[in-house]
C-alpha cells in the first residue's frame, strides 16, 4: 500500500512546494511518517495474532490453521495430485474424466496473505534490496 501511496502523495507535494529541497525533506517527513504508521499497524496484528494463538477455542484459533491446511491441500493437489494422476492416467492409458482445476491466482492471494510474503516484499522494495 505504501508504494502506492508515496508516488501519489509526492506529485502532490512537487505541486504544492516548488522548492526542490524543501520538497524532498516534506517527502521525506511524510514517507518516514507512514513507514512509522505501518510499522505500529503491523505490531498491533502480531499482538491480535498471538491472542488469536492462545486461544483454546477452535473458532478462535482454529481459522487460521484450517485455511492454512486448505491452501496447502489445494496447492499439493494443484501441482502434485493433477500432473501425477494425468500422468499414471497417459501412461496406463486410462481415459479419466476432466480433474477440477483450483483458481491458482485467488489460492495465491489468500496463502501469500497469509504467509505475510505481501508485505515482506514490499518491506524489501522500500528498503532497496529488491528491483
Amino acid at each position: 500500500m505504501l508504494n502506492l501511496l508515496l508516488p501519489l502523495i509526492s506529485n502532490v507535494i512537487d505541486k504544492v512546494i516548488p522548492d526542490k529541497n524543501a520538497s524532498a525533506k516534506a517527502k521525506q517527513e511524510i514517507e518516514q511518517t507512514l513507514v512509522a504508521n505501518m510499522a505500529q499497524i503491523n505490531i498491533e496484528q502480531i499482538k491480535t495474532n498471538q491472542v488469536e494463538a492462545s486461544s483454546r477455542s477452535i473458532w478462535i484459533a482454529g481459522w487460521r490453521p484450517f485455511i492454512g491446511w486448505v491452501c496447502g491441500i489445494a496447492m499439493a493437489w494443484h501441482f502434485v495430485g493433477v500432473p501425477f494422476i494425468t500422468f499414471i492416467a497417459a501412461w496406463t492409458g486410462a481415459v479419466i474424466p476432466p480433474l477440477p482445476v483450483f483458481d491458482m491466482s485467488s489460492l495465491m492471494t489468500v496463502l501469500m496473505g497469509l504467509l505475510g510474503l505481501g508485505s515482506m516484499r514490499t518491506f524489501e522494495k522500500m528498503k532497496g534490496l529488491t528491483k
